[in-house]
């Protein structure tokens, strides 16, 4: 039987009791109201006729006036219509003759009194039997009210636990079923497939219990039969891991350690078990290297290992399943080699560099003296090739001058003399260094510097140099007879912003990520513009080292913007 026919029966049976007590209350209500009414009806009129007749025969003398003998013929009628019990006709029929007899008397008083007596004695027995009649029927009518009040107590007690039983196990049957099945999908949640449902029933519950039962007997098939190729994947992924020769160290989403291949092990000291199932911020208080990791936002680390210095470049991927983090992998790549062998071309840029500096000083100065009269005069076309030898050792000066300088950036032996000067030392320094630069393009530098400004706190040479650079890109990208823009104002309340701007063609906006990246040139520039692609580099290594910054905004057709901050002195 299905549930909702399980809940007709119940409901029905439930309003079958309900039926059947009211009608047995309202059957015996009836049975009541009837007894009543016959002792009402029947013996207490009777009763009542008596009563009536016998108080007009003892108003009476003896003989019967009118106004008696009609008083009496009216109950006397009313009685002889109203014989209700055993015996009573008899007496009814008695008294009439008695009547009868009073009202034929002419005057006899001594035989009316005697007829008066016959006549009285017959009431009180008609009266007497009604009075029996009612204490009988009163007995009845009371017997009825005990079995009605007794049978519909005890049908009413029944009806009540038959409804209690069914209101305290019907939501049992109902929420238990219930209950259970909630709690076996959680253990299927756990991945817990090894879960049955006994409902006995045959109803909707029990179908239930089979297709469940049906479920995760297919779920626990399907999982013994993925988790070979499962735990084999694993196992293969694992020795691809401990394989490569990067260290890698893998993280849950609350930074607790999944795994560690054997270089991240040997790196940071502690064997695999001791690291996995670990919280990686409790390791990291007793291990540098570890909490490096975590902590510093660095890319370049240097770590001994090997019983030497290696270096290492840390890179972060974060595991994402559907937009949400669930954990991450670090990466530490070992270019150590690399590294070796970008310190063998520094120095060697550094070494050449320096080398050529000098030789090339002692062109320009022999240049010097060949342009000197005294020397000797030289023809026109002599000169124009001086001309052009002076400036080939300018820019190879300018050269070796700028990869001297990336050497010492890169080999950490940047020096700085910090001191304290007014914007406009700088301003004019290199506006001077540039201008006839300027002048032979016919390029206009317009200065805004306020006298009024504070000091900055800088290394005076190389802030200059930057800002000669970034001059002289602007007067090289810039259209003959245009204008410079030297822009020095207060940025924020500690800095002040130091900004070229030109009108040149602009910058496409793909290239701004990478202006400053060294040995960068922008496609489409002409020999004439395009450098070593170390000027911005250096330029940004340089503010860097003084706590400044340095940027760009460009737009096609709209010139470019080169800008960067110092620090300012005083309020």
């Amino acid at each position: 039987m299905t549930i909702k026919n399980k809940l007709r029966a119940g409901f029905s049976f439930l309003f079958l009791l309900a039926l059947v007590c009211c009608g047995l209350s309202i059957y015996f209500l009836t049975r009541l109201s009837v007894d009543a009414r016959d002792i009402l009806k029947d013996n207490y009129k009777s009763v009542q006729y008596t009563k009536n007749i016998g108080a007009s025969i003892d108003a009476s003398a003896g003989l019967l006036n009118s106004r008696q003998t009609e008083l009496i013929e009216e109950n006397l009628v009313k009685q002889e219509h109203n014989v209700t019990e055993h015996g009573e006709q008899q007496l009814t029929d008695s008294l009439r003759v008695k009547f009868d007899a009073l009202k034929a008397l002419n005057g006899d008083e001594a035989k009316a009194v005697q007829l008066h007596t016959d006549i009285k004695r017959l009431l009180y027995g008609i009266m007497q039997l009604n009075m029996n009649a009612i204490e009988h029927k009163y007995a009845t009518a009371k017997k009825t009210a005990d079995d009605a009040t007794l049978l519909v107590a005890f049908v009413g007690s029944f009806l009540f636990l038959v409804a209690f039983s069914f209101t305290v196990n019907f939501p049992g049957y109902i929420a238990n079923p219930i209950k259970e099945l909630t709690e076996r999908i959680k253990e299927v949640s756990k991945r817990n497939y090894h879960q049955q449902l006994n409902f006995k029933s045959n109803d909707e519950f029990g179908e239930l219990g089979q297709a469940f039962n049906t479920m995760t007997k297919k779920l626990d098939e399907y999982e013994n039969s993925n988790l070979a190729s499962i735990l084999f994947e694993k196992k293969r992924i694992e020795t691809i891991i401990n394989s490569m020769h990067d260290a890698i160290l893998g993280l849950d989403e609350k930074s607790f350690i999944i795994f560690a291949n054997e270089v991240a092990c040997t790196l940071i000291g502690m064997p695999e078990e001791s690291l996995t199932g670990r919280y990686a911020p409790d390791i990291s208080i007793e291990n540098d290297l570890l909490r490096n990791l975590l902590v510093n936002d660095q890319i370049k680390m240097k770590i001994y290992a090997d019983n030497r210095e290696s270096y290492y470049t840390k890179e972060v991927l974060s595991v994402t399943s559907k937009d949400k983090v669930i954990g991450s992998v670090i990466i530490l790549k070992n270019i150590t080699e690399f590294q070796q062998l970008d310190d063998a071309k520094t120095n060697f840029i550094a070494t050449i560099s320096h080398e050529l500096k000098t030789p090339i000083s002692s062109i320009k100065m022999s240049l010097k003296l060949l342009e000197d009269s005294r020397i000797g005069e030289v023809n026109a076309e002599q000169k124009q090739l001086l001309e052009n030898i002076d400036e080939d050792a300018r820019r190879l000066l300018q050269i070796t001058g700028e990869l001297l300088d990336m050497a010492q950036v890169e080999t950490g032996k940047l020096q700085l003399n910090f001191g304290s000067t007014h914007p406009k030392n700088i301003v004019d320094y290199a506006v001077k260094a540039l201008k006839t630069t300027a002048d032979q393009k016919q390029v206009s530098i317009n200065v805004h510097c306020d006298e009024n400004l504070p000091d900055v706190q800088a290394d005076l040479d190389k802030t200059t140099w930057v800002l000669i650079n970034l001059l002289s890109n602007a007067i090289k990208y810039s259209h003959e007879k245009s204008v410079v823009d030297l822009i020095v104002k207060i940025y924020k309340a500690d800095e002040i912003e130091f900004s070229v701007q030109d009108h040149g063609r602009g910058i496409d906006q793909k290239y701004l990520s990478r202006i400053f990246e060294r040995y960068f040139k922008i496609p489409g520039a002409t020999a004439e513009q395009t450098g070593t692609g170390l000027g911005l580099a250096i330029a940004k290594d340089f503010i860097e080292a003084q706590a400044g910054k340095i940027g760009v905004e460009s737009e096609i057709g709209e010139g470019s913007r080169f800008y960067f901050t110092l620090k300012r002195i005083g309020n």
